[in-house]
């Protein structure tokens, strides 16, 4: 077939122009090709040489600053043009086909007005983004042209009577409008920007954003292309490959997505609802109007969008009934040309099959980016709306009522869950809730096209759908209350392996680890059964996924054939209804989850309008100016304008002399107040306090007297009943001659009108309350760091020698509510922040109660008499310690509420001796008393809890492996690991499914393989419908109807089958790795708990084995679906047509790599999101439970700026990794489309061509579609499988560790019965280390001790005295040497023998929760008047028998019910009850006063009087009565001998430590 422009048959009509040339199509054709000629012509040059951008001098992101007017709709008519040009060639092509010889004019002008399209915006684009307007004329000409031969083209075409009965003629018009319009958007942009025919050009500034180098979330500033397919995401993408992704790569959020913009966005629409009187409406409704108000029209354009796709999703069903009912019939009418060429209707067009591929192809691009378009667009509003609710829950904290707090109406947990959970339910919400609009439509469209197709048997298919929902409904139900109880039982065994791990040295050295074992198994089997019902209804869900569809059609079938003999079921019908039904089982399966999502949301609407309406510190309790009392010649001067929101108003005093300040100045803060907690009776009554400037004043009284409320009622804390409150901060006399003041204040952050800390007061609560942060910034706390002041300030609290103890010093971080301090240090440094702060006045509130004398008395001195004295500052202190009150300038003492008297110690001594007389000898008692020397021991306990974390990696190193160095192969390796999908764990956890394995592979691959025969079927049977139509013979349905019904019920039990062998293999698995997990972790030696942090193992049993329970199920199932729904898929398109093999290898090559870039990328992402999300929550509880403290330092604002950064962070993170996913889901998609087109064109030409069956060109087609559906899915779930399997990696990794060897060369049945029974112990060459890679810590020490000796071991911190004695319950590696015990070497035994016979008290009390018979004797051997005797002999007896339930009185987790010493004599209680003949007592007595501890010792001496003690010394006066004396150092005896014969040697080191001790 010859090639010519106009055709070369002889009798051509196109080269006839005796009427005209206008008047001949081909010369009008030729006339078209003019202007895209012209702008190919003129562009290129100016693209490939390329221009130097004016831009530059502004520093933007180039490519992304679009500012030209009309930008949206200009890409937008460009879109359209180009989809009618690629209309126009392929109806020139399908109107050549009726012709002899080929026509280019009919489609090469439309060809290159489509580059010449393609051209114009890339040119456009290239001149937006360098900003150089003057080269845009080339495109107004271009449009002027275009515009001017489409116009007389389509004026021709009407002056010969081509009408809209022509497709043509319709392109054409549309294409003229098209180029009119983009000529009008070319017009505005000249009016716009003024760059021609005008003097001076606008000038336009980029916005704030693109100047801003750290935003680089670009997605608000992308051109139309970019936004739909997330272009701009693939360097982002890309470069996570080479280097992880933390916060510095993903940059700052752009401003109209910040929660600060949102937060106001939503506080006006809030204002919006005020009512007339200006309060605030109430109940949930009105935060629905302010969300709707706020982000509703985003939702609207998200709702549109959905709309768009499903309707769009329609085209596929449509357009495979259209191609497989085109193939089976051949239609083709000539028409006689008109303008010497042929014109066909669209009836013709649209009846070409290759016609309908395309347009499939476009259809499935269209809805595929307007549906991720729609998640995306509603996700973003989602995490806006997040971001501005948690800020507005902030701002409303920070003006709660403490009493709310205090009383229990409120408590930090439930501020907590609202927003970690509510939030996020009506974040949830937002992202569901097209589904909510869209699901009706898709319903009604789905059943109208299935009536259309099938008649009544559609409805009857579309019933057993609908009938099925609610039962989904019901299952989705019980599946959230299996979750419910599942975390109940989750959370329980965590409490029991938290205490297991809290105490493992204790169960180990008493061998009852097998005890506690068995209890967090026991918990574990009930959260098993709980488990089991959570499978249960997740595999009928996922049965139901899958059998419903199939269901349906089989009914629909079934009743489609018996209702008629004459039924249509031609595959055209088959095919496209089957497509539909899988369409409309969609919305079905989505109705559950967002019905529930709705209610949830509904819920947490009504919390949050709750929480919102709670009361606030507003006006009527804002503290007002008065004047201090003194004499009447000083001036006032008010601190400026009264602001709403200050809560102190400050008055200046000046011009006092200095002897009336000592005599007269008092700062009056109460005026006969009435203080209330609750509405009740007030907590405080008829107040007044007065207290003097710069001097200090303490706050006596009984427990619960007020006197902590009545500090809390100064700072504004209370609800004030009557009465003033009034502050006057300034120091009178400027400075008071105090040379240490005058550098002032450090600058404070202003307010307005009022500076802040004028207003604000150093405050240390009762209960100290930290940061999660390093220990400087938390006494620092915001204030400018100031050297020889933090030196001063850590003197004056001792906290040196604490800090010298943490890894990093003062730079540790010190973990949230200060978890790895003791109590002590906690309040140290709590009043250190206080001392450090520069404001006038200073309130402690008893600062001492958890500080041991020594350290009480240091702060007393140099931090309150000296450092706080010689700066000349109030000081008001609230204490017990009355041996201080001789220091104070004034006293307050109070009873019940109110003040019982005040005034100097002096005073009160004239007007209340009785009291005074009392304070007398109370002061003598506590200065007598030698209390508990509680320093030493905390920081011990602090260096051990130090020491596990230093010498552990932290978790994250470990699991990522990759080293921080600087040679970049050892980079690239990390970078190489991180890309490699952990199949080595994939493998621990299918070898742990055992037999379930097999059952589950097999299933999987039997009920895919009945899938494609269901539809093979489906083909066959309705291919020779088609035949026996042609043939025109009678046709029987009843054997394929039979077939098509046996292999549709088989399908349905697989699918059973194999939801149920997915969830029991994972029940399976789950149950297998926790079981020898927790063996292994019992069984471990010691040194894995002191090198490895405890969270790390608990964190093991938490959230990994909530991983492993709960979601790799899950998403094994997703993943093997879609994978094998792919590769089913793909083999039968290849089998319908083989040349597809041939296309499938570049398009796997794209979907690799696609799949290789995103799962880095993602994983980074997600653990980012994971990562920002702790400390947002922190920063809640934090604020909540420091409230007070931050709002007397006045510092709300800065804790609020810090809120939006963490909450900025999150929204980031979690922005950057939906938009990754929608970059993901639209590259695969449109993959899937690329299979569609494919697919669809190969099996039109292999059935025209080849005469393959019409129903194997349906059933291809149906299959290509479902690729395209599952190819994302398979990426997604490819990617969360592999950051599940990261807990099975980590779990693995525990797996490995060595347990010790618990089996002895001896059976436990050859120790005698009740060895040992002297009590003799020989140490004979004995050398131990921790671990085989250590140094030893005992060096070959010889020792013989006689039966029923009493020895004392003493010596310092690190001489090896615990080792000593861990080294006889062989907690320690013995590498040389041996133990003998009555005659037995303890090598020899098995461990749990060994360690069962005697008894140990440690240094750390450590009780169990449980009843108190359970914490003495476990194992249940004891009587209870044995338990009895052993509690007298402790002296809790008395302590007991008042207790609810005596014995079995119940003991909270840690013991927390009882005291540090309470809990030391239940310990010492518990070795009483193991009467073995040996006790080893390691600094048992470090935690008890010196009065209980010598009842003790003798007790001890009495009890034990025929068994062999041990005791290792903390204070060396105990050891003092003991048989025999060793003292230590670095690992070997330095003196052994009778304590009496060691005290006669002057030069010992034993009578040095005596002396010292004294």
């Amino acid at each position: 077939m010859s090639l010519a422009f106009c055709g070369n048959e002889n009798n051509s009509l196109a080269y006839n122009v005796d009427r005209g040339v206008l008047n001949n199509g081909c010369f009008l054709d030729a006339l078209n090709v003019v202007p895209h000629i012209f702008l190919l012509f003129i562009t290129f040059p100016i693209l490939f040489i390329g221009w130097g951008s004016q831009s530059s001098k502004v520093h933007i992101h180039h490519s992304t600053w679009l500012h030209f007017p009309g930008h949206n709709l200009r890409w937008l008519l460009t879109f359209i043009l180009l989809f009618v040009l690629v209309c126009e060639i392929a109806e020139g092509i399908v109107s050549d086909g009726f012709t002899q010889s080929l026509h280019l004019h009919l489609y090469m002008p439309a060809g290159l007005a489509f580059m010449a399209g393609i051209t114009s915006i890339i040119y456009y684009h290239n001149i937006e983004t360098s900003n150089f307007p003057k080269l845009l004329l080339a495109l107004l000409f271009y449009w002027v042209l275009a515009f001017l031969m489409k116009t007389i083209k389509f004026a021709k075409y009407t002056e010969h009577s081509v009408g809209l009965r022509q497709l043509r003629y319709c392109i054409t018009g549309l294409l003229a409008l098209l180029y009119g319009l983009l000529l009008a958007v070319e017009i505005n942009v000249i009016l716009g920007r003024r760059y021609l025919c005008f003097t001076e050009a606008t000038e336009v500034k980029p916005p704030e954003d693109l100047q801003d180098l750290g935003v680089r979330f670009l997605q608000p500033f992308v051109n139309l292309l970019s936004k739909a397919t997330y272009w701009w995401m693939n360097t982002f993408i890309t470069a996570a490959h080479r280097r992880p992704i933390d916060l510095k790569v993903i940059g700052k959020l752009p401003i109209a997505m910040r929660a600060l913009t949102n937060y106001l966005k939503l506080c006006k629409a809030f204002e919006s609802q005020r009512r007339p009187l200006g309060s605030m409406p109430q109940g949930p409704k009105w935060i629905w109007r302010a969300l709707r108000q706020a982000f509703g029209r985003p939702l609207i354009i998200s709702i549109t969008f959905r709309f768009l796709a499903d309707l769009l999703g329609f085209a596929g069903p449509l357009c495979i009934s259209g191609i497989v009912h085109h193939i089976s019939k051949d239609n083709r009418t000539i028409q006689p040309p008109l303008l010497g060429v042929y014109f066909i209707s669209s009836q013709e067009f649209l009846a070409n099959a290759y016609v309908l591929a395309v347009l499939l192809f476009f259809a499935l691009i269209l809805q595929r980016t307007f549906l991720q378009a729609s998640y995306y667009v509603a996700i973003e509003t989602g995490i806006n709306l997040r971001g501005a609710i948690q800020t507005k829950i902030y701002n409303k904290i920070m003006r709660l009522c403490t009493s709310n707090m205090s009383m229990g109406e409120l408590t930090v947990g439930q501020i907590c869950n609202l927003v970690a959970i509510d939030t996020n339910q009506l974040m949830w919400f937002f992202f569901l809730c097209p589904n909510l609009w869209a699901m009706p439509v898709q319903i009604i469209v789905g059943v109208i096209l299935l009536y259309y197709l099938l008649g009544i048997s559609a409805l009857i298919g579309a019933t057993v759908i609908a009938v099925l929902a609610p039962v989904q409904y019901f299952v989705a139900t019980k599946l959230s209350q299996a979750q419910k109880s599942t975390l109940e039982y989750s959370s329980e065994r965590l409490k029991k392996t938290n205490e297991l791990l809290r105490g493992i040295k204790l169960l180990k050295l008493y061998a009852w680890e097998h005890i506690f074992c068995h209890s967090v198994e026991e918990t574990r089997g009930k959260e098993l059964t709980s488990l089991q019902t959570f499978a249960l209804y997740t595999s009928i869900s996922i049965f139901m996924n899958a059998a419903i569809p199939i269901a349906a059609v089989l009914t629909t079938f079934v009743v489609h054939v018996h209702i008629s003999e004459e039924a249509d079921l031609s595959p055209a019908v088959a095919f496209a209804s089957l497509s539909l039904f899988h369409i409309l089982v969609t919305p079905l399966f989505l109705l559950s989850s967002v019905v529930r999502s709705t209610v949830k949301a509904l819920v947490s609407a009504q919390k949050l309008s709750e929480f919102f309406s709670s009361d606030e510190i507003g006006d009527e309790q804002e503290p007002n100016a008065t004047m201090p009392t003194g004499p009447s010649n000083h001036k006032t001067i008010p601190s400026g304008p009264r602001n709403h929101n200050n809560k102190y108003q400050a008055v200046v005093s000046t011009q006092l002399s200095h002897n009336v300040l000592r005599t007269l100045c008092f700062l009056e803060i109460i005026t006969s107040g009435y203080f209330t907690w609750t509405d009740g009776t007030p907590t405080l009554s008829n107040v007044n306090i007065k207290v003097p400037f710069g001097q200090l004043t303490m706050i006596v009284g009984q427990v619960g007297c007020g006197k902590s409320s009545l500090l809390l009622a100064a700072l504004g804390e209370m609800q004030r009943v009557s009465g003033t409150v009034t502050w006057n901060m300034r120091k009178p006399g400027g400075n008071g001659g105090n040379p240490r003041s005058a550098h002032g204040p450090a600058r404070p952050e202003r307010e307005p009108n009022s500076s802040p800390q004028d207003r604000s007061v150093a405050y240390a609560s009762q209960k100290p309350w930290l940061l999660n942060a390093t220990l400087v910034e938390n006494i620092t706390f915001e204030m400018p760091m100031i050297k020889p002041r933090y030196k001063a300030v850590i003197e004056a609290c001792s906290l040196q020698p604490d800090i010298d103890i943490l890894p990093q010093g003062d730079q540790t971080e010190i973990g949230e509510r200060g978890i790895i301090l003791s109590g002590g240090q906690r309040q140290r440094i709590g009043v250190a922040r206080a001392l450090y702060q520069q404001t006038n006045v200073v309130l402690l509130d008893d600062p001492f109660s958890a500080l041991d004398i020594h350290l009480s008395d240091h702060l007393m001195q140099e931090g309150i008499r000296k450092l706080l004295r010689e700066e000349k500052r109030t000081v008001v202190l609230v204490t017990h310690k009355l041996q201080y009150l001789p220091h104070a300038d004034w006293i307050i003492a109070m009873k019940d509420g109110t003040i019982q008297t005040e005034g100097t110690l002096k005073d009160i001594q004239n007007s209340d001796p009785k009291l005074f007389e009392q304070w007398k000898t109370l002061m003598h008692r506590q200065d007598g008393e030698f209390e508990k020397s509680m320093t030493v021991l905390e920081r011990k306990n602090l260096r051990r809890a130090m020491y596990s974390k230093e010498a552990s990696k932290t978790e994250e190193e470990h699991e990522e492996e990759s080293v921080e160095s600087e040679e970049d192969d050892s980079l690239s390796q990390a970078m190489r690991h991180r890309t490699t999908i952990p199949w080595r764990s994939c493998g621990v956890y299918l070898s742990s499914a055992g037999l379930l394995l097999p059952l589950l592979l097999l299933s999987q691959l039997f009920k895919h393989t009945l899938m494609v025969a269901i539809d093979y079927w489906l083909a066959h049977w309705t291919s020779h419908v088609i035949t026996a139509k042609m043939d025109e013979c009678g046709f029987s349905h009843s054997w394929y109807l039979s077939v098509f019904s046996v292999l549709c019920c088989l399908g349905i039990v697989l699918c059973l089958v194999t939801s149920v062998a997915v969830e029991w293999t994972g029940l399976r698995v789950a149950k297998e790795l926790h079981h020898n997990l927790l063996s292994k972790i019992i069984l471990a030696p010691m040194r894995l708990f002191e090198t490895t942090p405890l969270g790390n193992i608990l964190n093991r049993f938490s959230s990994d084995t909530n991983t492993i329970d709960q979601h790799i199920p899950a998403t094994l199932e997703c993943l093997s679906r879609s994978t094998l729904l792919c590769v089913s898929a793909l083999g039968v398109i290849s089998y319908v047509t083989p040349v597809f093999l041939i296309a499938l290898v570049p398009l796997a090559i794209a979907c690799y790599f696609i799949q290789k870039y995103f799962r880095v990328a993602s994983r980074d992402l997600q653990q980012l999101e994971d990562s920002t999300q702790l400390p947002l929550l922190s920063h809640f509880s934090e604020t909540v439970e420091g409230l007070t403290t931050i709002r007397a330092f006045r510092y709300e604002s800065r804790f609020r700026q810090r809120l939006l950064e963490y909450t900025d962070a999150n929204n980031i993170a979690s922005l950057f990794l939906t938009a990754a996913n929608r970059w993901l889901e639209v590259r695969m998609e449109y993959v899937g489309t690329c299979v569609v087109l494919i697919a669809a064109v190969a099996s039109i030409s292999n059935s025209l061509y080849n005469h393959l069956s019409t129903g194997l060109v349906g059933l291809g087609l149906t299959y290509a579609l479902m690729v395209s559906n599952y190819l994302n899915w398979m990426v997604r779930n490819l990617a969360d499988m592999e950051v599940q399997l990261g807990s099975v990696k980590r779990i693995n990794g525990l797996l490995k560790t060595e347990p010790e060897n618990y089996e002895g060369l001896m059976a436990a049945s050859q120790v005698p019965d009740g060895w040992p029974r002297q009590g003799e112990i020989q140490i004979q060459n004995l050398s131990v280390r921790y671990d085989t890679t250590l140094k030893p810590v005992l060096k070959q020490v010889n020792a013989h001790i006689s039966p029923g000796q009493k020895v004392g071991i003493c010596g310092r911190t690190g001489s090896g005295k615990s080792s000593f004695s861990l080294a006889f319950f062989r907690m320690v590696d013995t590498f040389e040497g041996r133990i003998i015990i009555d005659d037995i070497d303890i090598a020899k035994l098995p461990l749990q023998t060994l360690r069962s016979r005697f008894s140990i008290i440690l240094q750390d009390p450590i009780l169990f929760s449980g009843t108190i018979r359970f914490n003495l004797d476990p194992e249940m051997k004891a009587t209870d008047d044995m338990l009895w005797e052993a509690l007298e002999i402790a002296q809790l007896k008395p302590v007991v028998k008042t207790l609810p339930g005596g014995l079995d009185a119940m003991v909270t987790e840690g013991g927390e019910n009882f005291s540090q010493g309470q809990r030391q004599l239940f310990c010492l209680a518990r070795a009483f009850v193991r009467k073995s003949s040996i006790l080893i007592m390691d600094e048992a007595t470090a935690s008890i006063d010196m009065a209980t501890e010598s009842i003790l010792q003798k007790v001890v001496m009495t009890a034990f009087a025929d068994r062999t003690v041990v005791t290792i010394a903390h204070r060396v006066h105990t050891i003092l009565n003991a048989d025999l004396v060793i003292v230590m150092k670095r690992g070997i005896i330095l003196e052994y001998d009778r304590p009496q014969a060691l005290l006669e040697k002057e030069d010992s080191v034993f009578s040095a430590f005596v002396k010292a001790d004294k």
